[in-house]
């Protein structure tokens, strides 16, 4: 099977109206990798040019008709990517320079040549040839690139601003989704704090006050978001650890309590916040939790930490669990009154309780007296059947034995208003719930009596 030729070097044309000149040409430049094509004339190498792609035009000067530095100026105005040489005597020097002027040729040589020059100027004029080739073909290649880039930069803020806006809306969503799940939390909290009220006597269900409290210090001291979460999940859970005590101990005041009693009491704070350390939200609620009977001086539990160690957030549930559980006679057998209480923490201050965070406690709750709720102006208290469809929540609504019927942020709704004065009925109970008031509705007068 014959192999295919190989491809030739480069296409040469070569023009002159004497055959032997031609001829010797021709024997010159035999083997040399070349396709050859010649012409006896001007117009029959147009021609030719027309019909192939040419590399390099050799031409003679005298030509009869047109004559070769004519011929050259013809070539480089169809073809000016073609190489051409003059080939000319000492006698043509007016053709030359019209060649030189019009053609613009790369060489001319002059007659009789000397073989090996020529064939070296023909090796570089078609080197040249091919570095322009591949010079012009990168410059093209350069100013298509510059026109792509250019047009991409002329876009390419618009399409940053538009990816931008879909990822800020991306973001905003999973903003919204978290902080919609972060809220979840906290409700689930409180419905499980309205569980543990079930195990504890009526008269010692303390969370859904506590909340209260941590909640009204927490806007009027304008913490963040965060914070407020975490005080507010510790708050509904920081007796969990009690669930494992028997009904006589958790009758028993803390001040009655002895040894044994007085250990498995010790251990409440701990044992709850081994119970939500593998749940990630809680862990911070958690540490609070552990820390809540903690003391100023030192000799509080489980870990004995001492002032500023202890948590900012355990120092605040402290001061509410302890000022709300002195008036449910939890920690003392006798029950103060809520001035009593007041009194008692400022009295420890210093020992028990941070100094300066008892100072600002105190003079919270005294202020907003009696009900720590109604700090808020926009918070009205109304019965059942006050209420009116649009108006949200303001404050857990527990049933009379603690459960929790309706979450903070709850908006209400005919059905929903119904269902509440149904449910009182099958009851026998009055329920007063705090709301806010939804827009364009006019405030109801205030219940007076809880």
């Amino acid at each position: 099977m014959n192999e295919p030729s190989p491809s030739p070097l480069a296409t040469l044309l070569l023009v002159d109206d004497e055959e032997n000149i031609l001829n010797s040409l021709r024997r010159l430049l035999r083997n040399q990798g070349y396709e050859i094509f010649a012409a006896t004339a001007a117009e029959q190498a147009l021609a030719i040019l027309e019909e192939r792609p040419v590399d390099l035009v050799i031409s003679d000067a005298r030509m009869p008709g047109m004559d070769g530095a004519t011929l050259l100026a013809e070539v480089q105005r169809r073809r000016p990517d073609c190489m051409r040489i003059l080939l000319t005597g000492y006698a043509d020097i007016g053709t030359t320079i019209k060649a030189i002027n019009q053609g613009q040729i790369y060489r001319y040589i002059s007659k009789p040549w000397d073989d090996d020059e020529l064939r070296m100027v023909i090796r570089q004029a078609l080197a040249f040839h091919t570095s322009e080739r591949e010079r012009l073909r990168l410059e093209k290649l350069t100013q298509e690139q510059n026109q792509h880039l250019h047009e991409l930069n002329t876009t390419l803020e618009q399409r940053v601003k538009a990816r931008t806006c879909e990822l800020q809306q991306t973001a905003d969503m999973l903003d919204l989704a978290y902080e919609e799940l972060r809220r979840s939390y906290v409700t689930s909290t409180e419905v499980f704090a309205s569980l543990i009220n079930q195990r504890l006597p009526r008269e010692k269900q303390t969370n859904t006050q506590v909340i209260a409290l941590i909640r009204a210090y927490a806007e009027h001291h304008q913490f963040d978001a965060g914070l407020t979460r975490d005080l507010t999940m510790a708050a509904a859970l920081y007796n969990i650890g009690k669930l494992t005590w028997d009904d006589q101990l958790l009758h028993k005041p803390t001040d009655t309590l002895y040894k044994q009693d007085r250990e498995r009491y010790r251990q409440y704070p701990a044992l709850g916040e081994s119970l939500l350390m593998t749940l990630e939200p809680l862990q911070d609620a958690a540490r609070i939790i552990r820390h809540h009977q903690e003391r100023w001086d030192g000799s509080g539990f489980p870990d004995h930490l001492k002032g500023e160690a202890i948590p900012f957030g355990a120092r605040l549930l402290k001061l509410a669990v302890d000022f709300i559980e002195l008036q449910h006679g939890i920690i003392l057998e006798r029950r103060p009154t809520r001035t009593e209480a007041l009194q008692l923490i400022e009295k420890y201050a210093g020992r028990l309780y941070d100094p300066q965070l008892c100072e600002q406690f105190v003079t919270l709750c005294t202020e907003l007296a009696p009900d720590i709720t109604l700090v808020d102006p926009s918070i009205i208290r109304l019965d059942t059947r006050r209420l009116e469809p649009g108006m949200v929540l303001a404050r857990n609504l527990h049933a009379d034995n603690g459960m929790l019927l309706l979450n903070e942020g709850k908006q209400l709704t005919h059905i929903l208003i119904d269902k509440l004065i149904a449910f009182e009925g099958s009851e026998g109970a009055r329920y007063t719930l705090f709301v806010r008031k939804a827009e364009g509705v006019e405030s109801a007068p205030q219940e007076t009596t809880r």
